[in-house]
């Protein structure tokens, strides 16, 4: 019996260690991205996480797959977000307000199409978006309904945003001050009292989705979502 279980955490720690690897792989590109490039030499991303080119290359055998994965991880790490703040009952405007913060603090992780990503077009990735969209609606029809929220808005406007401020101005001095002061204008924008009338409907979901289809790369598109 205390064999078994031996050879059982035997297998379990290969495991954790590699998985341990990837998000090390994964996070060490996100942040060499941002400062480099798409481009940057997947050596460096290797050195970078304390791995092997060869175990990054077991994992990802070349840097759009390595892209796909860090667009998966990115959909991930924005629905954790949205899960904590789900949690916590917070009055709309409040819970919109907690998720842009929130989205400024993982800026140097989101590897997403806003950001000029290839945009993935698998079942998966279109319901993490929409899982996304879905929940930035509840919040904005919360906002609505306990009258934080007068703004007509739409998760969309929310997402656009948050692609903006997590995308810092190439020469522009302390980017986090800079952008919480957009993030505090465009919410006192979303207010009740807000005098502010905005221009044309809001841009729905299902337009952005149609954006990313015609851009996605049609040699390693993922399979597209089946109607």
């Amino acid at each position: 019996m205390r064999g078994e279980l031996a050879a059982g955490r035997a297998r379990r720690r290969p495991r954790r260690d590699a998985e341990a690897n990837r998000e090390r792989v994964l996070a060490a590109a996100a942040t060499a991205m941002l400062r480099q490039g798409r481009n940057v030499p997947l050596a460096t991303i290797a050195a970078e996480a304390g791995v092997g080119v060869g175990t990054l290359y077991r994992s990802y055998a070349d840097r759009l797959a390595l892209l796909q994965a860090l667009e998966h991880r990115a959909y991930r790490l924005l629905n954790q977000v949205l899960d904590e703040i789900d949690g916590r009952d917070l009055p709309g405007l409040d819970a919109i307000a907690e998720y842009l913060s929130r989205t400024l603090a993982l800026a140097d992780q989101l590897v997403l199409p806003l950001h000029g990503a290839p945009p993935l077009m698998s079942a998966a990735a279109v319901d993490a978006r929409e899982a996304i969209n879905r929940r930035l609606d509840r919040f904005i029809a919360r906002g609505r309904a306990d009258h934080s929220i007068r703004a007509a808005v739409n998760a969309t406007d929310v997402i656009v945003f948050s692609a903006l401020i997590t995308q810092p101005l190439p020469h522009g001095p302390d980017w986090p001050r800079i952008a919480q002061r957009q993030i505090a204008i465009f919410v006192n924008g979303l207010a009740w009292g807000s005098p502010i009338d905005l221009p044309g409907p809001a841009v729905p979901r299902e337009d952005i989705e149609d954006a990313f289809a015609l851009r996605a790369s049609p040699e390693r598109a993922d399979s597209p979502r089946a109607p």
